[in-house]
This record gives structure tokens, C-alpha cells and sequence, in this order.
């Protein structure tokens, strides 16, 4: 495969790493650390004698430290809401965001967080799950909106360009593995289709904004009923609506996923609505995800998350996209 692989260093590589920035940091913070998973950046546990901490180890090349002050700048303003999200720790210097040299003489960036309680869902979660995070996205939505960000706020842009073309943030769909080249034709056919529908639906103040942009199941925390949001790594300027096709990633062909959308669309109008515009875009919102987490597979092809989907992920996204294109329903569940 041509693709460009996320990030060279090997797990031994970049837990060595964590260690060296970890000492940057009082002693209270200090304790055993443990690598729990690798996406666009490494994250890592620490447990210490009175409390859990977070640590996220950033690659190479995906955001600037502005980026990152900034994602902390809205995580900060929605804590102050009473908004339960992650909140970073400065260093011993006073740094939130710390850089570490690295032998090639390229940098990287790293944010330690408290720790946020809760568990991981599966795809066996109870529906009512995304209920509750329909409500959370809400409420996120009506922050995004009312807050005044400050001027020096910088976040990535997520568009139809950056998520899905070749200029997308997360690289090509053509080089997904286990996607045959036959099947190109009717997914670039399938990606028309969603860039007119895009550019129709346009980017009003309304429907166009900060999202968290990743709101999967891997980026959810169940915890005594209620269900807590993590990880706004990839936070950034989208369309709000994007948040609902996030929530399924990698799920949209499983027989679950649209119970999963009712109850998140149940729990979102608990808090905020969404008018016919918004639910018409929906089908064209979903199939983007899904391109673009195809195309993210090809890139990330050695992650774990990668592997798990198996052989048949490329062509059940496929099928979705030929769902799409029939029009008949939104391009989720089995056949």
C-alpha cells in the first residue's frame, strides 16, 4: 500500500516518550503508566496513589500548539458551563501544552488531563445510551453557538473537501484496504451526490460551527447512567449535524444503528431542535462519515481499530453507498 502510515513510531517508541514528559510535570502526577490506545495520538493512563490521570501524546503534523490551546480554551468555557469534560494540567512550568524534542530534531506535543470516570461502550450498549448523548451534543451545540471564541482561536476546518476529496485531512478512500478498485466508480458517484447536497445545505451560523467531530462510541464514557464525552482532539468547524453521523462511525451497516439514530435524535430535541433541512441532510451526512472513515483506514491501517473491522468493512460501505443513492432510507443497517 502507497499510504502514508499516521505515525512511524512503534509503541515501545512512544511510551518512552510519555515517560520523559511525564517528569515535567509535580510529583503528585507521577505513577505507573500505561499505553491504553493509539488513533491520531497515543493515550496513555496513569495511576497514582490517589488519582487517575490522562495523557495525550500528539503526532507528528496534524495539529499546531495553537490548535491545541485552543481545543483546552473550549474545553475550559464548557467546564465553566457545568459541562463534565476533560480538563488539562499544567506542568512545572505552567505549560498546558508541552512540546519534547526528538532525536530527527521534529517536536511533538502533549497535554496531561485529569482523569474522567466511566466506561468504554461497545456496539452492545443499550440504545437509551445515545439518547443521553443526544442531549449532551445539544448541549454542546448551544455552547458552540453563544460562545465568543478569542480572536486567537484556531481549529482544524471540517468540510467536504477536508474529509472526503483528495486534499482530506485523513487521506485518500481510494487506498482503504480490502476496497476494490470495481467499487471506486459508484463511491465517487455517491460523493457527488453529498457535495451538491453539502453545498445546497450551505454553512449558516445555524448549521455550521464548533463540533466535537468524533463523537464515536470509543470517545464515550458510560457512568452510573450517564454518558460522558472525551477526547476533542479532532473538535474543530464543521456542520453540527456531522456530530449525529460521528456517533455511528465504523457501526453505520450494523442492525443496531438505527435505533441508535431515533434515540439520539429523541434525546438531541430534549435540548435544541432540528429542522426538516437538517434531518433531509442526514442520509448525505452519514455517507460522508463513513467515506471518510474508509479513507481514515487507509491511513491508520496498522491500528488496531483498523484490524478489527475485517476484510468485509470496505464492502459494506459500499453497499451503504448504494443504499444512498436509491434514496429510499438513511444508509444505515443491514440489507
Amino acid at each position: 500500500m502507497s499510504t502514508e502510515q499516521y505515525d512511524p513510531l512503534t509503541d515501545r517508541q512512544i511510551t518512552r516518550l510519555a515517560h520523559q514528559l511525564l517528569t515535567h510535570y509535580p510529583e503528585i502526577y507521577q505513577g505507573e503508566l500505561t499505553l491504553l490506545c493509539r488513533s491520531e495520538n497515543a493515550t496513555f493512563k496513569i495511576v497514582t496513589p490517589k488519582q487517575n490521570y490522562a495523557m495525550r501524546l500528539h503526532r507528528i503534523g496534524y495539529h499546531d500548539k495553537i490548535d491545541i490551546e485552543s481545543e483546552l480554551l473550549w474545553l475550559d468555557a464548557l467546564g465553566e458551563a457545568g459541562i463534565l469534560v476533560p480538563q488539562a494540567i499544567p506542568n512545572k512550568l505552567g505549560e498546558r501544552v508541552q512540546s519534547i524534542s526528538l532525536d530527527d530534531g521534529s517536536s511533538r506535543f502533549a497535554v496531561l488531563f485529569h482523569w474522567v470516570d466511566g466506561q468504554m461502550p461497545t456496539i452492545e450498549v443499550d440504545p437509551k445510551a445515545f439518547f443521553e448523548l443526544g442531549k449532551i451534543t445539544a448541549q454542546l451545540h448551544q455552547h458552540a453557538r453563544q460562545w465568543k471564541r478569542p480572536d486567537t482561536f484556531k481549529r482544524i476546518i471540517w468540510n467536504h473537501q477536508t474529509m472526503v476529496t483528495d486534499q482530506a485531512h485523513w487521506g485518500k478512500w481510494q487506498e482503504a484496504p480490502h476496497l476494490k478498485a470495481s467499487d471506486h466508480e459508484i463511491i465517487k458517484t455517491a460523493m457527488d451526490h453529498v457535495a451538491h447536497a453539502m453545498q445546497d445545505y450551505g454553512q449558516s451560523p445555524q448549521r455550521y460551527g464548533l463540533i466535537h467531530a468524533d463523537l464515536r462510541l470509543t470517545n464515550l464514557l458510560l457512568h452510573h447512567g450517564q454518558t460522558r464525552v472525551i477526547d476533542f482532539d479532532d473538535c474543530g468547524m464543521g456542520w453540527f449535524i456531522h456530530d449525529l453521523a460521528a456517533a455511528i462511525s465504523f457501526n453505520e451497516h450494523l442492525k443496531q444503528a438505527p435505533q441508535w439514530i431515533d434515540q439520539w435524535l429523541n434525546g438531541y430535541e430534549q435540548i435544541a431542535h432540528l429542522d426538516d433541512d437538517d434531518l433531509d441532510i442526514l442520509p448525505s451526512m452519514i455517507i460522508q462519515r463513513r467515506i471518510q472513515m474508509l479513507a481514515w483506514t487507509g491511513t491508520h491501517a496498522d491500528t488496531e481499530m483498523t484490524r478489527s473491522l475485517g476484510t468485509n468493512w470496505a464492502d459494506e460501505s459500499v453497499r451503504l453507498c448504494h443504499l444512498y443513492l436509491e434514496q429510499e432510507a438513511l444508509p444505515v443497517g443491514v440489507s
